[in-house]
């Protein structure tokens, strides 16, 4: 075998294993942190979003009244969210229990007070006559399948007392 035949066998085996080299540490050198949180995860964030706590029109009671007041539930992460088992009540204790719902990545669920038929956007708490949330005053909480609260949110005298995720004032 000729040297330089051998000289060019070792350069090309020299640089094949500094691409090799290159390519696995490549991922490590480029995660500066920024792109950790993204892909480790585990869970999304699900907050209470707008609330309609004040039916537009008349309060004649009807299933359109009821239905007009509503709170939305929203995923901001990017992983589905199993909501089977969390609930949503005021502050006066009526509750709504969440049965057999997956919140899409970045999805809106929005609760409604009166009767209707669920699906992935809207769901329905069919209260036939009652209002859920007071006009003047009232705090939506929304908690896990353990219970545990996941994020409030207050109008009225209790406007102030909004808290994140962890129960703690914002």
């Amino acid at each position: 075998m000729s040297a330089s035949r051998t000289v060019r066998r070792l350069v090309a085996t020299g640089l094949a294993a500094g691409s090799l080299v290159a390519v696995v540490a490549m991922p490590a050198s480029a995660d500066n942190g920024h792109n950790r949180d993204r892909h480790h995860q585990t869970y999304s964030r699900v907050v209470l979003g707008s609330i309609q706590y004040n039916s537009p029109g008349r309060d004649d009671h009807s299933n359109r009244s009821l239905n007009g007041e509503w709170v939305e539930v929203t995923n901001t992460g990017y992983r589905p969210v199993n909501l089977d088992g969390w609930t949503l009540s005021n502050r006066d204790g009526n509750r709504y229990r969440f049965d057999d719902l997956r919140l899409g990545a970045r999805a809106t669920v929005r609760v409604h007070t009166g009767r209707g038929h669920d699906t992935r956007a809207n769901v329905y708490q069919d209260r036939r006559t009652d209002y859920i949330w007071s006009n003047y005053s009232d705090k939506a909480t929304l908690r896990d399948n353990h219970g545990r609260t996941v994020d409030t949110k207050s109008w009225g005298r209790d406007r102030d007392h909004r808290t994140n995720d962890r129960g703690r004032r914002r």
